[in-house]
């Protein structure tokens, strides 16, 4: 067997196993249980068919805030978010304004910064990178020049650019580094990093050392939860059924959240990319967390 599939076998081991598995509930005075947000992209064939709706459901549900996502076009999204009470401090946006800002037909990224402070954000997450633009170390070098340039003009605006992960910022590249590591490496004190709990597992990379590490750098949280005995792929695709709510999978929620105070965490955010039914999963997992 390879280390690297070793790691992640013994990570996933580690995690079903875990006494603490068996979460108690967030303490009344967590200021993440209190201001717990979510991220919409989990509901977003819900809030096709019905934005109004859907938001309210979300803020009877108990969640104080919302994520937003395919920024600068969410606009009437964040409207009616705030027409329930939600707050919207970030969204995902734009990318390529960042990690391609010479591609033909790409906004500039200080347009997009115009409309995150007309709409009242704070902060602006860079979601994903395309598989040609992360081949090597020295694309993932590249890109952290870039996310660096833009963080400094983010900064000028008032806005906290971030950096979200998926798993294959953790697949080893020469000498068994990683895109991720060069990251760590390559990004100023402006850009930070929005950690997605579970693609951090999926990646073979314990959470808890990993917020821990980035202590002061990690700007907001995903949290969700994996299939208890998922076997962990080569930072490859998973099966739908592989996301669960908070407390329903193999990835122990507390800690993760204790630490992130410490480690000077925003916000965090529920997120669950697949769900049969996504409505009633985010109600279960703002259950989990205690806040209702």
């Amino acid at each position: 067997m390879k280390r690297r599939q070793f790691l992640r076998t013994a990570l996933a081991s580690t995690l079903a196993s875990s006494a603490a598995f068996q979460a108690l509930a967030l303490s009344k005075n967590n200021r993440y249980r209190n201001d717990i947000g979510i991220q919409l992209y989990t509901l977003r064939n819900q809030l096709k068919a019905d934005l109004a709706g859907t938001l309210k459901s979300v803020a009877e549900a108990g969640y104080k805030q919302v994520e937003c996502y395919g920024f600068p076009d969410a606009e009437e999204m964040i409207k009616v978010a705030k027409d329930n009470g939600l707050a919207v401090n970030s969204s995902h946006f734009a990318w390529e304004s960042v990690t391609d800002p010479k591609k033909e037909g790409v906004a500039p990224f200080a347009q997009i910064l115009d409309q995150a402070n007309e709409a009242g954000l704070t902060h602006l997450v860079v979601p994903y990178v395309h598989g040609h633009n992360r081949e090597t170390l020295d694309d993932y070098k590249r890109l952290a020049e870039n996310c660096n340039k833009a963080s400094v003009e983010a900064k000028k605006a008032g806005v906290q650019l971030a950096y979200h992960n998926h798993a294959f910022e953790f697949e080893p590249k020469e000498g068994g580094k990683s895109g991720y590591d060069v990251f760590v490496e390559e990004f100023d004190s402006d850009m930070m990093f929005e950690i997605d709990v579970f693609w951090v597992v999926v990646g073979g990379v314990d959470p808890v050392k990993l917020i821990k590490k980035l202590k002061g750098r990690v700007s907001q949280l995903h949290l969700k939860d994996l299939k208890k005995g998922t076997t962990l792929p080569e930072f490859g695709q998973l099966p739908k059924d592989a996301f669960k709510e908070l407390g329903n999978g193999m990835i122990d929620i507390e800690p993760i959240i204790k630490v992130a105070e410490k480690a000077g965490v925003s916000h965090c955010h529920v997120e669950q990319d697949q769900s049969p039914d996504p409505i009633k999963s985010v109600q279960q997992s703002i259950q989990y967390l205690g806040s209702l």
